[in-house]
């Protein structure tokens, strides 16, 4: 087992673990050593895929916008569940990142008289949405990738799958790696680390998410003493491409799209009577399904009950100049020209609004609020509580920039206050043998009986899908829990491929493995909350209720069981009222 020795990993090479490295990199002027570790090719990360753009006020005297509003629209959008002094710092640092990202070379869009080009998003009081066409997480990844390469401290290592975190006595001592690439199992010894991961969508079958976002290591860090926040607020982004779920970007409804049903009636007008197609996700998602459910739907051939997206009105020049992508999207994947036809969409899974439980800075906490010396954690991994019950779209990039900064920046700071990095003493070493013979002695050997980590993982989508969708219910939830917990006895999978080199069958066995604690965290959270808030909405509790909910779900390991505790709201400014949109 190879042993490296860096002042700081990355966990993770999305939109916040880049930017996190070139912060660090910055701040310690060049002094610190820095590994950023992906399990894919660094630039296939699902940041990537960010259409519709990045929120901040940028010309408030103009537009009229403010930071003020901003966090307004972004805690009313949270169905008051974010935590104020969070959002305050995420709408005042991100204008800075808009111009930082210009700086290095993003291409935002223009309006005529050469400002940056914003448009409205869900939930927004004013367009506050920067946007690079519709490509804004391409040409950000692109920029900040670059960025990188101009530091000789930074390596990026690709394709190397992290197993476990290694933690002893509060402190982050590194982590341990599967090199697909060239079949060898690493230990990297760092001062600190920033967990920048994403999110979880392939724990649901129909998501909008990449196939990389399977959020093991949110369950790898639960194992270690790490707690997970608010895991129940799953959102579904209203518009996926039906039937392949592939995203149909916020930008489509934000340049003027229509959402239409088979009558050709523009329905939102019965839900959100004010913003229409640009109320919240949470609240244009159960629309749809509404729709469907009430018999006014289109049907697939797929048996998927759709809605139709209509752009037709916007005319050709619009559509190619600002939301070409969508239309090449619609042509490729569905057979639609959309100067001609509705695109067929339906809601899909596309964000996790909970994840690892930071302070406002991201520092990493426990389940009793202690700081795990060293770690950090940024972007969709990290819930510092920005966006509560749902989130406003837009806001995420924004997080990611913000939170990369901020995390890198103070991960410098400790690594240059500790002492040179001796070598790793014995216990932690001992540590790292032993996952290597879990991982390569264990899970690669050949279970004839055990079933293959793709019968689970079909297993466990379908159970997410029938027991934790959109519209929840206890008597649904508690048999769906009952299923979770069947799948979380399978102690070993089949993993027919016996090579160490590239064997993606024992990397989707490590994917399962974290998968089933992270789905049953969803599970027992959103079972125990008995309101309606955001994103999760109960059959059997309609109603929020801010008087014994108004709270994060704190979710550990306790006994081999996932464990429940809360912490209250952060409050600075607005009280919670009713959401009318």
């Amino acid at each position: 087992m190879e042993i490296l020795k860096y002042d700081l990993l990355i966990i993770g090479s999305g939109i916040a673990g880049l930017r996190a490295a070139t912060a660090a990199a910055w701040a310690s002027g060049g002094k610190i050593s820095i590994a950023i570790l992906s399990k894919i090719q660094a630039m296939r990360s699902h940041s990537l895929s960010a259409e519709g753009g990045m929120s901040a006020v940028l010309y408030p005297e103009k537009t009229n916008d403010s930071l003020e509003l901003h966090a307004y629209d972004t805690v009313k959008g949270s169905d008051f569940l974010a935590d104020q002094d969070a959002v305050q710092v995420l709408v005042e640092y991100a204008p800075k990142e808009v111009r930082y990202l210009e700086r290095i070379g993003v291409p935002w869009t223009r309006e005529p008289d050469g400002r940056i080009a914003q448009r409205p998003f869900g939930g927004m009081s004013i367009p506050r949405t920067t946007f690079a066409a519709d490509k804004t997480g391409f040409f950000i990844m692109s920029t900040l990738f670059s960025e990188t390469r101009r530091f000789d401290n930074i390596h990026v290592y690709h394709e190397h799958f992290v197993t476990k975190f290694i933690i002893e006595n509060g402190e982050f001592r590194g982590v341990t790696a599967y090199d697909l690439k060239r079949g060898e199992f690493k230990f990297f010894y760092a001062k600190a680390g920033i967990i920048a991961t994403g999110g979880a969508g392939r724990l649901y079958r129909f998501t909008t998410t990449a196939h990389s976002t399977t959020g093991e290591t949110l369950a790898y860090a639960l194992r270690e003493g790490i707690a997970i926040k608010d895991m129940e607020f799953v959102q579904w982004h209203p518009t996926a491409l039906v039937p392949s779920g592939i995203l149909v970007s916020e930008a489509a409804r934000g340049e003027g799209g229509y959402l239409i049903n088979k009558d050709g009636e523009r329905f939102m007008k019965k839900y959100a009577p004010q913003k229409m197609e640009l109320a919240p996700r949470d609240i244009v998602s159960r629309a749809i399904l509404t729709e469907c459910m009430e018999g006014r739907g289109f049907q697939h051939e797929s048996g998927m009950c759709y809605v139709g997206l209509d752009l037709r009105h916007l005319g050709e020049e619009k559509i190619n100049k600002r939301i070409p992508f969508i239309r090449e999207l619609a042509h490729k994947y569905a057979g639609i020209d959309a100067l001609s036809e509705p695109i067929p969409v339906r809601p899909a899974v596309h964000y996790t609004m909970g994840g690892i439980h930071t302070d406002t800075w991201g520092r990493v906490l426990t389940a009793d609020g202690k700081w795990v010396r060293g770690l950090w954690a940024a972007g969709e991994a990290a819930a510092v509580s920005v966006h509560g019950a749902n989130r406003l779209g837009s806001n995420s990039l924004s997080e990611c920039s913000v939170w990369g900064r901020l995390t890198g920046e103070q991960a410098a700071k400790y690594v240059l206050e500790q002492p040179p990095l001796s070598s790793p003493d014995g216990k932690v070493v001992e540590i790292a043998k032993k996952e290597e013979a879990r991982v390569f002695d264990k899970l690669l050997h050949k279970e004839v009986n055990a079933p293959m980590p793709y019968e689970v993982k079909r297993q466990l989508n379908d159970i997410m899908e029938e027991h934790f969708g959109p519209f929840r219910h206890g008597s649904a939830m508690a048999e769906g829990l009952a299923k979770l917990k069947k799948l979380r006895d399978i102690s070993s999978y089949r993993v027919v491929d016996s090579s160490k080199v590239y064997n993606q069958n024992l990397k989707d066995a490590l994917e399962v493995d974290g998968m089933i604690n992270l789905a049953l965290v969803i599970g027992v959270g959103a079972y125990a909350r008995t309101e309606s808030r955001g994103a999760h909405y109960r059959l059997d509790y309609p109603k929020r209720d801010d008087v014994n909910w108004l709270r994060h779900t704190v979710a550990y390991l306790y006994g081999g069981e996932i464990k429940l505790t809360y912490t209250p709201v952060t409050i600075t400014k607005w009280q919670p009222e009713e959401r009318k949109y």
